[in-house]
């Protein structure tokens, strides 16, 4: 079939935007063009941190866990130690952000969430999730010091749950399972920052599924 002179250079370029497009889901791990990136793991290698991530403290790596690959924090750390894996290139400033998560071990701490608007690996917004004190909490992490802005009840089980974040502005809420259990305002962090996954001390778990949006892309 031959195209017209007209038609050709667009049928081109349209050919060109769908291969750009399937290249940089493949490189950034996430859904191009319909405003949210997501990670899953499942191109990563076990053994060793996913591509695109920067381990700040723990030992981070992917591993195979019924037929899927997550990303799992293996460090047994002190008490105080906040395990932090951040994402390569990320820049947040309102955002819906998503992540499974399922507990492992951990004597003194289990469970883990997600990190936002972080500046370095000592200020940061977190929200996590604890099966140990069944609870799931909201706290910003500012010069290394970690100050609780809102709590809730939450099962205590090491079952996978989805555990959801929305920041617009100063407002906070916090989703387990879809249900919304967090509400909080703080204006500490008021730039974009990067995204990241977060344990404590001991807490052995892993992660899946993780994905982030511009708030205003919704």
């Amino acid at each position: 079939m031959r195209l017209s002179a007209n038609l050709a250079p667009r049928v081109i370029l349209a050919a060109l935007a769908v291969i750009g497009a399937v290249g940089l889901a493949a490189a950034g791990g996430g859904d191009v063009g319909v405003g949210r990136r997501t990670w899953d793991f499942e191109k990563d290698a076990p053994g060793r941190i996913a591509s695109g991530f920067t381990v700040a403290v723990g030992r981070w790596e992917v591993s195979e866990k019924g037929g899927r690959h997550v990303l799992c924090q293996r460090a047994e750390n002190e008490d105080r130690t906040f395990n932090l894996a951040l994402v390569d290139g990320t820049s947040y400033r309102d955002l819906d952000l998503s992540v499974r998560v399922r507990a492992g071990s951990g004597n003194i701490d289990q469970g883990g969430g997600i990190v936002w608007r972080a500046k370095d690996a000592r200020n940061y917004y977190i929200a996590r999730y604890n099966p140990l004190e069944d609870n799931l909490r909201v706290y910003k992490v500012e010069d290394g010091k970690r100050t609780q802005l809102d709590h809730a009840d939450a099962p205590g089980d090491r079952e996978w749950h989805t555990l959801r974040i929305t920041m617009k502005d100063r407002e906070i809420l916090g989703y387990l399972d879809g249900k919304k259990l967090l509400v909080a305002e703080d204006s500490t962090f008021s730039d974009a920052g990067m995204i990241g996954l977060w344990t404590k001390s001991d807490a052995r778990t892993c992660f899946d599924d993780l994905g982030v949006s511009d708030s205003a892309s919704k």
